[in-house]
C-alpha cells in the first residue's frame, strides 16, 4: 500500500508559496542552509510559486513547505501542512516513527516502548529487514548484542542518526562493554537505538517514490562514499535512475536481480509501516537498503533505514522532475547528486549547491547532474 499520490491540480496551481523550515533545535551547517535556499528556489519555478524564506509559522497563501526533518502532526497542522501536496518530506503522528527503530522489534514483548509502538509492525516486515532488535536502555541493547552475536557481528545505530554517526560496530563480545559505555545514555534512554546484523563488502540502494508539482516519480542507485578532511568515509553522493511512476514501475523495468529484490524490499516496507501507523503521509519516501556477506559469506539484503524528508538523493530527484516537467514524452531519467570534500570545478552542466568552505565539515562541493538524454515513452 502506498500513500496516495498529491493532487495535481493543487500543486501545479499557481501562487504557492515556498518556505524551509530548518531542523528543531539544531543550527544547521553552512552547508545545508544554503542548499536548502537553493532546493527551495529550484522548486518554487517548478510548482509555480515564490520562496518567501524560513517559515516559523502560519502562512499567508497556499503553503508549500520544504522542512530539513519529517514533520509531526501537530507541527504539520500549526504550519499550514494538511497533506502530502503540502510539502516535500512527510509527516508523522509520533516522533519515533521517523527514526530507525521501527525497523526492529523490542527485545521482549513485555519492554519498555514508547507510546503508539507497533507490536505488529515486526510481523509484516518479515526479511524486508535484516535481523535486529529496537532497544532503549543500556541492559537491553546489551542482550539484543549478545543475542545477534551468536550469529556473527552487530551494529548499533542511534535512533536519529544521520549518514551512520554514531553508529557501533561490534564484532566479538569482548568489545560489547566498550561499545555499551560509548553510546549516549540521554539519547538512547529519549529515544532508543537498534542493534542490527553487520554485513561486510556492503552495497547501499537509494530507493524511494517523490511527488512534486503533478509529477510521481520512482528511483533506485547506489549511494557512494568519499573522505572527509579527517580521512573517514562519509557520503559522497548517489547515482540514480528515475522513472515516471513509483516502486512497482521500478520492478517491471528490468533491473538486475539484486536491484529488483532490493526495491521490493522497500516497497514492502513502505506499505508495512503506513498500514501500522495511520496518520503517516508523505510526498517523499526514500529507502536505504544494504547488500552484503554475513560471517559465512552469505548474501544478506535488508531495509536499513527510513527517510521522509530531504536527503542527499534530493538534489538528483529535484534533477529528474525538472527534466520529466521540461519534456512530457522522457519516460527515463539518470541524474547524479555529488559531495566532494574539496574545492573542484564542478562540470559545465552541473548544478551547484555549495562550493566553498563550511566552518564545521571543511571544504566542500555540492552539485547535481543529468544526462542529456533519457529513454522516451514508445521507445524499444
Amino acid at each position: 500500500m502506498s500513500v496516495p499520490p498529491a493532487s495535481a491540480a493543487r500543486a501545479a496551481a499557481p501562487g504557492r508559496v515556498v518556505a524551509i523550515r530548518p531542523r528543531a533545535g539544531r543550527h544547521a551547517r553552512c552547508h545545508e542552509r544554503i542548499t536548502l535556499v537553493r532546493l527551495a528556489e529550484r522548486i518554487a519555478a517548478l510548482l509555480p510559486g515564490r520562496y518567501v524564506g524560513e517559515c516559523g509559522g502560519p502562512l499567508t497563501g497556499t503553503v508549500f513547505l520544504l522542512p530539513e526533518d519529517t514533520l509531526l502532526a501537530s507541527e504539520a497542522t500549526a504550519l499550514g501542512v494538511h497533506g502530502a501536496d503540502d510539502l516535500y518530506g512527510g509527516v508523522v503522528p509520533r516522533a519515533f516513527i521517523a527514526t530507525k527503530v521501527i525497523s526492529h522489534p523490542a527485545l521482549r514483548p513485555e519492554a519498555p516502548v514508547p507510546a503508539g509502538w507497533s507490536h505488529a509492525l515486526a510481523a509484516r516486515l518479515g526479511d524486508t529487514v535484516l535481523p535486529g532488535y529496537a532497544v532503549f536502555d543500556p541492559d537491553a541493547a546489551r542482550r539484543a548484542c549478545r543475542k545477534l552475536l551468536a550469529a556473527g557481528p552487530v551494529r548499533i545505530k542511534p535512533a536519529r542518526g544521520i549518514g551512520g554517526s554514531g553508529q557501533l560496530p561490534v564484532r566479538h563480545a569482548d568489545e560489547l562493554d566498550a561499545a555499551i559505555a560509548g553510546l549516549a545514555l540521554d539519547e538512547l534512554l529519549a529515544h532508543g537505538a537498534s542493534v542490527e546484523q553487520h554485513l561486510d563488502e556492503v552495497v547501499t540502494y537509494s530507493i524511494g517514490e517523490a511527488e512534486l508539482a503533478g509529477l510521481r516519480i520512482g528511483y533506485c542507485g547506489v549511494q557512494r562514499q568519499t573522505r572527509n578532511r579527517h580521512g573517514d568515509a562519509v557520503y559522497g553522493g548517489t547515482q540514480l535512475r528515475v522513472l515516471r511512476g513509483g516502486f512497482d514501475a521500478l520492478i517491471a523495468a528490468g533491473n538486475d536481480p539484486h536491484e529488483r529484490g532490493a526495491i521490493r524490499q522497500a516497497r514492502d516496507f513502505d506499505a508495512a509501516v503506513i498500514a501500522a501507523f495511520p496518520g503517516v503521509f508523505a510526498s517523499r519516501r526514500n529507502y536505504d537498503v544494504l547488500l552484503g556477506r554475513d560471517r559465512e559469506g552469505r548474501l544478506r539484503s535488508g531495509v536499513l533505514e527510513q527517510s521522509w524528508r530531504l536527503g542527499g538523493a534530493t538534489p538528483a530527484e529535484l534533477a529528474a522532475f525538472e527534466a520529466f516537467a521540461a519534456d512530457p514524452a522522457l519516460a527515463e531519467v539518470h541524474a547524479s547528486s555529488h559531495e566532494i570534500h574539496a574545492l573542484v570545478d564542478p562540470p559545465p552542466d552541473a548544478n551547484v549547491y555549495f562550493r566553498g568552505i563550511d566552518p564545521v565539515v571543511g571544504a566542500l562541493t555540492k552539485y547535481s547532474r543529468r544526462q542529456a538524454h533519457g529513454h522516451r515513452a514508445g521507445d524499444d
